[in-house]
């Protein structure tokens, strides 16, 4: 073989890190994030977004309770100044919320439980009332509406 029979581009150029001189690094050091093709530094906030909590059930719930419990015992205390006689009192939503049971804003569901004993005579309207809490109401003279 002869050296005028080779071909011209016989011999491969050097093609690592390109831009610089010389070849080898080109100029971007050896190793890391920066020295490879495509390299991007991510953003600080996406590190942020990793951190949250991955887990079931996991929401940013809001801290307001749809629902609220009163037990009999607990408005039986409030209404001993309020009972007069035979008149029944009315248990209503705005009656709750004067007596501080439940918010000025408050949108969800109250239900009465049967922990405690009331005397005064009661009438109930517009709140769910449990199955021993209505037998207690109604054995001392009260009334219940849907």
């Amino acid at each position: 073989m002869n050296l005028h029979k080779l071909p011209k581009n016989h011999k491969k150029s050097q093609r690592i890190g390109r831009g610089g001189k010389r070849g080898t690094t080109g100029g971007r050091g050896t190793k890391g994030q920066r020295s490879r093709a495509g390299h991007r530094i991510r953003p600080a906030e996406r590190d942020l977004i990793l951190h949250l909590p991955k887990r079931r059930g996991f929401r940013n719930k809001p801290k307001t309770d749809p629902s609220r419990v009163i037990n009999l015992g607990d408005l039986a205390a409030s209404l001993k100044s309020l009972a007069k006689g035979s008149v029944p009192v009315e248990l209503t939503h705005e009656f709750l919320k004067t007596a501080g049971f439940i918010g000025k804003n408050f949108k969800g569901t109250v239900k009465i439980l049967g922990n405690g004993d009331i005397a005064a005579a009661v009438s109930v309207k517009g709140i769910e009332v449990s199955a021993g809490a209505r037998a207690k109401i109604e054995k001392a003279g009260g009334t219940i509406a849907a």
